[in-house]
Order: structure tokens, then sequence, then C-alpha cells
């Protein structure tokens, strides 16, 4: 009975805690999309496949296109509802064996007066998303294409 009354609790507080934060979800209106950037050992052409791989595995982007001239990778706007996303990343050698990729997500807002800008991925997020980038740069070097 008292782990029962303790559980209900615990799950009470976490749903108040959610519901108090829900307003704040994507609320901070910006003017210039946040940058990450993230150091990799491959070549460029692995970097670019690898990032390719994943926006159109995530469904982060549409039309994904790989511009290998000016060694970047962008996508058209992906809407869902009320929110639309693109990403773009650009990778720029750093030596014979490094190359650093900057990444871009866009995410906007549809309001009465349009679109406008949101930040809607944190820190952890673009963390998480460069995670996956690596592990596609792996299977990408596996390939040898």
């Amino acid at each position: 009975m008292i782990k029962k009354t303790v559980l209900l609790s615990c799950a009470f507080f976490f749903v108040i805690h959610l519901m108090s934060c829900a307003n704040h979800f994507g609320s901070a209106e910006i003017t210039k999309p946040d940058e990450y950037k993230r150091v990799y050992e491959a070549k460029e052409k692995y970097i670019l496949k690898g990032i390719a791989a994943v926006l159109k595995e995530k469904e982060i982007g549409s039309n994904v296109t790989i511009d290998r001239k000016n060694h970047r990778v962008d996508s058209d706007y992906v809407e869902v509802d009320e929110w639309r996303t693109k990403t773009s990343a650009l990778v720029r050698r750093l030596n014979w064996k490094e190359c650093e990729v900057t990444l871009i997500v866009t995410t906007e807002k549809k309001t009465s007066g349009g679109w406008e800008m949101r930040r809607l991925l944190t820190k952890k997020e673009y963390d998480n998303f460069f995670n996956f980038i690596e592990l596609k740069i792996y299977e990408e070097m596996a390939k040898g294409e």
C-alpha cells in the first residue's frame, strides 16, 4: 500500500512538472538558427554521405541533396502540423585526417503573421544528432564506395 502511494505521488509530481514546462516548448523565438560543430576523423565524402543518410532516415528534411563542390548537405522543409524544419550541414577539412561539421537545423512555427523561427532543439539533441551521423559515417566507410 505504501509503495503504491509513493509511486502515485511520484507519477503525479512528474506529470505536474511536465505540464508546467509545456508552454515553454518551442517558445524561444530567434532571428538566426543555432549552429553546432563536431570534428570527425574521416574523409569528406563519407561524412557527406553519412549526413545525408541520417537526414533521410530520421526524416529531418525532404529532398536531401549533397553538394560535393561546396562540401554541403541541404534539405527542403518538412512540414508537420504548424511546424516546419530543414537542415543544412557544412563540412570543412581541418587537416589530412579530420573534418569539421557545422550543423544547422532551422525550425519554424506557423503563426497568424507567417512563419517564425523558433529554438526547438537543445545542445543535447544536437549531440544525439551528431552521434547518429558518426554511426552513419562508419557505415559508409565500411561500404568503401
